[in-house]
C-alpha cells in the first residue's frame, strides 16, 4: 500500500470536502492542489468524481428530513412539487451547456493559471455585490418563483469555468436577483444535489473503463474525508452567513488567486498547466 499515495488522498478529500460548498471553487482548489502534489493521472480522473461523490452525500445527509418530506410529498403536495420544479428550472441550464461544453472545459480551462483568474474575478465581484447589497424581495425558498430559479440557473452556468465556484455563482446570483442571503444559500445547497450527481454520473460513464480494484483504497480514503469535511462545511456556512457576509471569502480568494499567479511568475512553483 502507497502510504504517500493514501496521504495525497487524504489532503485532497479534505479539500473537496471544506470548499465544495464555500464560495471558493472546490474545483479550482483540487486542479491547484492536484497539480502541487503531482496527482493528475488517469487514477485522479476517477478520484475527483469519488470524492465529489461524497461531498454530495454530504449535503444529502445534512438535509436528509427536507429531502424526505420533498420525496414523500411529490405526488400529492403543491408545496413540495413547486420545490421540485424550481430545483428542475435551476438545474437545466448547466445541465444542457454541460453536455454541450463538457469536452472544452476540461481541455482549456483545467489548469491552474485559468483557475487563478478566475478565483481573483469571482472575488472582486463578490465584493462588489457585497458592498452595494440589493433589498431581498424574496425571503425564503418556498417564497421563490420559476422566473427567480431560471435566474439562478442561468447564474450556475457560469461557474463552468473552473475557479469561478458553483456556489459562489449561485448564492451570489440569488443575492443579486433578490433573494435573501439564508434563501439563495439554501437554495444553492439543493441545488448542488442534482447538480452535481449529474456531474459525476456523467464522468463515471465517460470513465468508467478507468476503474480498478487496487484503487479501492485510496478512493475510499478521499471519499471519507470528503463527506465528513463537507457536513462540517455545510454546518459551518449555515452558522456562519446567519452572522456575516462573504467579503471575507472574496478577500481569500483574490490572495489566493495572486499567491498561485505570484509564484508562477516568480518561479517559486511550475504549475501544470
Amino acid at each position: 500500500m502507497d502510504i504517500v499515495l493514501l496521504f495525497k488522498a487524504l489532503l485532497l478529500g479534505i479539500v473537496e470536502g471544506l470548499t465544495e460548498f464555500l464560495p471558493v471553487s472546490s474545483t479550482g482548489h483540487l486542479i491547484i492542489a492536484g497539480s502541487l502534489l503531482d496527482y493528475h493521472n488517469t487514477q485522479s480522473k476517477i478520484f475527483d468524481i469519488v470524492i465529489q461523490l461524497g461531498a454530495i452525500l454530504a449535503v444529502c445527509w445534512h438535509f436528509r428530513v427536507r429531502l424526505a418530506l420533498a420525496i414523500k410529498g411529490i405526488l400529492r403536495s403543491r408545496t413540495e412539487q413547486h420545490f421540485a420544479l424550481l430545483v428542475l428550472v435551476a438545474f437545466l441550464p448547466a445541465a444542457i451547456l454541460g453536455v454541450l461544453l463538457h469536452g472544452a472545459i476540461k481541455a482549456y480551462l483545467f489548469n491552474a493559471y485559468t483557475v487563478a483568474f478566475a478565483l481573483i474575478v469571482g472575488g472582486l465581484l463578490i465584493l462588489y455585490i457585497e458592498r452595494r447589497p440589493i433589498p431581498a424581495k424574496v425571503a425564503r425558498v418556498d417564497d421563490m418563483d420559476w422566473r427567480d430559479a431560471l435566474k439562478i440557473g442561468f447564474a450556475q452556468c457560469v461557474a463552468m469555468w473552473p475557479g469561478i465556484s458553483r456556489s459562489g455563482a449561485t448564492i451570489m446570483g440569488g443575492m443579486v436577483f433578490g433573494l435573501s442571503r439564508q434563501a439563495a444559500t439554501e437554495f444553492s445547497f439543493f441545488l448542488a444535489i442534482p447538480t452535481m450527481f449529474a456531474a459525476t454520473f456523467y464522468d463515471v460513464a465517460k470513465n468508467w473503463q478507468d476503474l480498478r480494484l487496487e484503487d479501492f483504497p485510496v478512493f475510499t480514503t478521499g471519499f471519507i474525508a470528503s463527506f465528513i469535511f463537507g457536513l462540517i462545511a455545510v454546518k459551518g456556512l449555515i452558522h456562519f452567513i446567519s452572522r456575516h457576509t462573504f467579503v471575507g471569502f472574496a478577500w481569500y480568494r483574490i490572495a489566493f488567486g495572486s499567491l498561485v499567479l505570484v509564484s508562477a511568475w516568480t518561479g517559486w512553483v511550475t504549475w501544470n498547466s
